[in-house]
């Protein structure tokens, strides 16, 4: 099968975490929903198009910056004692909240859709974009570096294939369970790193009834291990691409 490969640089940025408020936290790597929700904007997409990703990258340091927060509650009249914005006569409030953000971020994205025939188009969007690409939040702009079609296969190595100590990834607990790989270099830890749940696609669920339906989305999430220092062993087979950077597709 093949592959979208794109490396992309990005000056500030803010992956954010769903359940952070007040300090807007980011994950260390975009999760897969915000990289796909990305490509089907370059694209314009209106109907999803099922795709793995892989996701690899690192970034210089982290900062807290401040942002101007929003708050309403559905269907709250304007009340001058209480709100800073009338909207059509509805109440806002307008406060301050802390974001934080990863500085000098550098990702090496596989982007493998399940319909090969779209790989042109997927391509054509990053080397020729429509507008100013972001991932993240709507600011958050991308340099593109490099954008390649790639051949994805399984490979098995004759020796331990070490990858970039500098840079981290979305490791599937597959690949983990099955002992393909270690990560982490301290001694007497074979393993460690950052479990996370990431969000990549979801369904969209009625929680109401047929005369008054009610929308929700249920997200489909994936189990990862976010590290760095990752080995995979000799005799072990796993996807690559052509240039031997190893694809965690998700």
């Amino acid at each position: 099968m093949k592959a979208i490969k794109i490396k992309l640089w990005q000056d500030l940025v803010n992956y954010k975490k769903p359940m952070s408020f007040q300090l807007k936290e980011t994950y260390p790597l975009p999760p897969f929903s915000t990289v796909i929700g990305m490509v089907h904007a370059l694209c314009g997409y209106t109907e999803y198009h099922e795709m793995d990703i892989s996701v690899k990258g690192k970034y210089f340091s982290k900062a807290n910056d401040l942002a101007t927060r929003y708050e309403f509650k559905n269907g709250m009249t304007y009340d001058e004692k209480r709100h800073q914005l009338n909207v059509e006569g509805f109440g806002v409030s307008r406060g301050i909240s802390t974001v934080e953000l990863l500085a000098d971020v550098e990702l090496e994205l596989h982007i493998i859709p399940k319909d090969q025939t779209l790989l042109e188009e997927i391509f054509a969007a990053f080397k020729q974009p429509k507008e100013y690409p972001s991932l993240g939040r709507r600011e958050d702009l991308v340099t593109i570096l490099s954008s390649k079609i790639v051949s994805v296969e399984e490979k098995e190595f004759e020796d331990d294939l070490k990858l970039s100590k500098d840079y981290a990834a979305y490791i599937p607990l597959e690949l983990i369970k099955e002992e393909k790989l270690i990560y982490g270099d301290s001694k007497g830890i074979s393993f460690y790193g950052t479990r996370y749940q990431l969000t990549k696609d979801y369904t969209l669920v009625n929680i109401g009834n047929k005369k008054t339906p009610k929308m929700k989305r249920a997200w489909n999430k994936k189990e990862v291990m976010y590290a760095s220092s990752i080995t995979v062993f000799e005799e072990e087979k796993i996807l690559v691409d052509e240039e031997n950077s190893v694809v965690f597709a998700i």
